[in-house]
């Protein structure tokens, strides 16, 4: 796929969790069915391509608060060689001690592996996954995240932190609150994504979202350890694929 001018990939986060991202490009994520997510659409099929792109991305990271967020539109595991070793590379010069990313369920095996190996580099690792919400039968038939399990803690055995989808129809201002309150549970951080609206089937509800915005995010807004994005471009990467 094409770079476009509107696709921004470095940003620094200055509230909750001060931290650096960095919006890298891989091979593509793999599921690549769920019903309301087209950012699968930001990818190249040349490794050469991505590693390019991938280390301009990284030259801009100065370690300022020793945290690192790598998101790449899918899972760690789309990423070539070369940008996980140029990633490594930059945690240790830019002397940062804890890296963020993103992984799927169908990868979870590979985490232990990713941890071990900036270990050995002293550097902690949280790895993120999107569940979108923790009713598992709306989740798989509504949204079809391919999460086999509808336990959280069976989730939590591999991941640190969880994404939600919110603002979408079926939910109320309960459902998406007693997501939130599972999410602080079982993980460490919540990151809650107001539904915007794309090229797939799933939309926005502004009903709901309205429902959000009055009961929901007042009492999580100054909550340190939830992320409130209304935009997904909030974190300040992200754009036209």
């Amino acid at each position: 796929m094409p770079e476009t001018n509107e696709m921004i990939r470095y940003s620094v986060i200055t509230v909750k969790n001060p931290r650096e991202i960095v919006l890298l490009r891989g091979r593509g994520c793999e599921w690549r069915k769920c019903r309301f997510c087209d950012y699968h659409l930001d990818f190249c099929k040349e490794e050469s391509e991505n590693f390019r792109l991938n280390s301009e991305a990284l030259s801009h990271v100065t370690g300022e608060y020793h945290r690192l967020e790598v998101i790449n539109s899918g899972s760690f595991t789309d990423l070539d060689e070369s940008t996980m070793k140029r990633i490594m590379d930059v945690c240790d010069e830019k002397e940062i001690g804890e890296i963020h990313f993103e992984c799927h369920w169908m990868h979870r095996e590979s985490v232990p592996a990713l941890r071990a190996q900036f270990a050995e580099k002293g550097i902690h690792v949280n790895v993120k996954i999107g569940v979108e919400t923790f009713d598992s039968l709306f989740r798989e038939s509504y949204l079809v995240k391919g999460i086999d399990t509808d336990q959280p803690s069976e989730i939590a055995r591999y991941f640190d932190e969880v994404c939600l989808l919110q603002g979408i129809p079926g939910q109320s201002a309960s459902s998406m609150e007693k997501d939130i309150e599972t999410g602080l549970s079982y993980f460490s951080r919540v990151c809650v994504n107001i539904m915007v609206a794309n090229s797939m089937p799933v939309k926005p509800d502004p009903r709901v979202i309205a429902e959000f915005q009055k009961i929901v995010l007042p009492k999580y807004e100054a909550n340190e350890r939830v992320d409130l994005l209304m935009e997904n471009t909030d974190f300040g990467v992200g754009g036209i694929a």
